[in-house]
């Protein structure tokens, strides 16, 4: 690698809000704002809206839509094999 063109890989915290979930990992992100982990050091401190603690899909609380009966409901509106066209 060249050296003087990268940015610096260091330890960040990424925290969710929403799930009250926090995780440290390595990331060349930085931040103003800083935590002091379980370890007892200072890492910058990144706030994110999602992470798999709160997204639907990670979570099990993901809706599945219904198409069969979606084109049910289109076919008795509007007459079978419309929608095929």
């Amino acid at each position: 690698m060249k050296p003087g063109i990268h940015p610096e890989y260091r330890p960040v915290v990424f925290r969710d809000r929403a799930a009250d979930y926090a995780f440290l990992t390595r990331s060349t992100l930085g931040s103003d704002k800083t935590v002091e982990w379980e370890d007892g050091n200072t890492y910058p401190v990144i706030d994110v809206e999602i992470s798999s603690a709160s997204h639907p899909f990670y979570t099990g609380t993901q809706r599945v839509l219904d198409t069969a009966g979606r084109v049910e409901r289109f076919e008795r509106r509007y007459g079978p094999g419309r929608s095929e066209r």
